[in-house]
């Protein structure tokens, strides 16, 4: 009984953490736009760092959806 408490523990940390990346992403990115401005060169570098922030949020949320979905099983 205590192995699957911990493994919803577990998916419950990671899911935070998550959390945690997107909303400092976007804030972070709000942030250096209104630094940079939307048309210097440095914002595309923003941009980018953002974009690969949220696809790391994808792929780690997507993980833990197929985890979570095999446990049901």
């Amino acid at each position: 009984m205590g192995a699957p408490d911990q493994k919803d523990q577990g998916l419950a940390r990671e899911a935070r953490g998550v959390a945690v990346v997107i909303a400092a992403t976007g804030l972070l990115w709000l942030g250096a736009q209104w630094l940079v401005g939307p048309g210097d060169r440095y914002a595309v570098l923003f941009d980018l760092a953002a974009l690969a922030a949220f696809f790391w949020a994808l792929v780690v949320t997507w993980r833990i959806w197929r985890r979570q979905k095999r446990q049901g099983e």
